[in-house]
């Protein structure tokens, strides 16, 4: 058994979760919030059996698009910077975690 951690953007939570779904894989999701950017982020807990984690995976690329997105310089470096430029940075796609489970159980 495996549990599966795949952050994804907010953006994107509707279209993985429908594939999940589709796919007959459940999953737990967690509103998060990432440290860099500070935007909000869903966060899918998946126990699977090991055999399902390649598709898990290809399941929240699939659904997961990295974008483009300007934003301030404070919004990154910090509000002590004088001057806040505009920044482009690559969101989206997803971080995915894969854990060895010693135990499951559903009660």
């Amino acid at each position: 058994m495996k549990l599966i951690y795949a952050i994804v953007n907010n953006d994107d939570t509707y279209a993985v979760s429908h594939g999940l779904s589709d796919a007959g894989i459940r999953a737990t999701k967690l509103a998060t919030t990432g440290g860099f950017l500070l935007k909000g982020n869903t966060t899918y807990m998946i126990c699977c059996e090991d055999g399902l984690v390649d598709k898990v995976i290809d399941i929240c690329k699939q659904y997961s698009k990295k974008r483009k997105q300007t934003v301030s310089s404070t919004s990154i470096m910090g509000r002590e910077i004088g001057d806040s430029q505009p920044i482009e940075v690559t969101i989206g796609g997803a971080t995915i975690f894969v854990t060895d489970i010693e135990r499951f159980e559903q009660v």
